[in-house]
């Protein structure tokens, strides 16, 4: 986790992302854009701070390999346009709470949480290894 002590706590953005357990926090409005789907998505953010979540597309909304399940905070979420509600059609075991990781933008200040689902982590994609215990 990076260094919070100087964030006003209405500007601090706290994204957990699962089953890992890791959180990231910072500050509403400074993150750089890492070019990873749109600016202050999911994947950007994963992006930004070493978190591995798949996007075989690049983030460009024409895949699904960054599927995630929002757990918390939907309501500080961008809601869906319809070429992500297209895009999701083809998702596996799709829930109310789905959305592309580099789609679903951060709109405020707040606590997140996302599930990557287990069927949609690899252990090894653009030289990253997941790193999660045996048997999750």
């Amino acid at each position: 986790m990076i260094n919070t002590q100087n964030i006003p706590a209405d500007k601090l953005v706290r994204i957990t992302f699962q089953p890992e357990g890791k959180s990231v926090e910072f500050e509403y409005g400074t993150m750089p854009y890492d070019h990873h789907g749109k600016p202050m998505s999911f994947l950007d953010v994963a992006e930004n701070f070493d978190i591995f979540l798949d996007h075989a597309c690049g983030g460009a909304c024409a895949c699904t390999t960054c599927h995630l399940w929002i757990k918390e905070g939907e309501a500080g979420i961008s809601e869906a346009d319809d070429d992500e509600i297209d895009r999701l059609d083809m998702a596996a075991d799709q829930q109310l709470n789905s959305r592309l990781g580099c789609q679903a933008i951060v709109t405020r200040p707040g606590s997140y949480v996302v599930e990557i689902p287990k069927w949609n982590r690899n252990y090894v994609s653009e030289g990253k290894p997941l790193t999660l215990a045996e048997g999750k």
